[in-house]
């Protein structure tokens, strides 16, 4: 399954809508503004919310809160510096781990488990401008809980960027 993103401009605040390969409208990325944490939700079509994304209070390094359902379903932090490449740890709350790891501010990045590939964030595959593909690799993998990582990853990177 390929999805997408139009890059957000504005930040907080902003929503934008992910479409699958076939053009069609198929997540709403809901920016919540005015609010003490950067928080977003991801619905579906019909305005359901499936995914609560938010900011982690009082934690030492930022850190991303995914919530489905009012129950916690991932944490999402900064692994590694290194100099071409950023890292990224899902902790999923059964317990595994997702490694994030690429150019994130690039939108070149992949998400794996355990070595093994889940999807795949390009910009190479698209002519249109800040726009960027979701590849999801696995049939049996969740497409919304990858695209709220995604969502977390790069919104983690902008703001450490913004930040120096």
């Amino acid at each position: 399954m390929r999805f997408l993103v139009r890059d957000r401009l504005l930040g907080i605040g902003d929503d934008y809508w992910i479409e699958d390969e076939h053009g069609r409208k198929a997540f709403l990325v809901d920016g919540k503004a005015m609010r003490l944490r950067d928080t977003f939700e991801l619905k579906d079509t019909q305005g359901q919310v499936l995914i609560d994304i938010r900011q982690k209070m009082f934690a030492l390094r930022d850190t991303m809160v995914v919530e489905r359902g009012g129950e916690p379903l991932a944490t999402v932090r900064r692994k590694r510096l290194s100099l071409l490449r950023n890292h990224y740890r899902v902790s999923l709350a059964d317990g595994t781990e997702l490694d994030v790891s690429g150019k994130i501010l690039d939108r070149e990045f992949v998400i794996e488990y355990d070595g093994e590939l889940l999807a795949h964030i390009s910009r190479r595959w698209l002519r249109v401008r800040e726009t960027y593909g979701l590849d999801v690799v696995r049939d049996d993998a969740d497409p919304a809980l990858l695209i709220a990582v995604a969502v977390c990853v790069i919104h983690l990177a902008e703001k450490e960027r913004d930040d120096d």
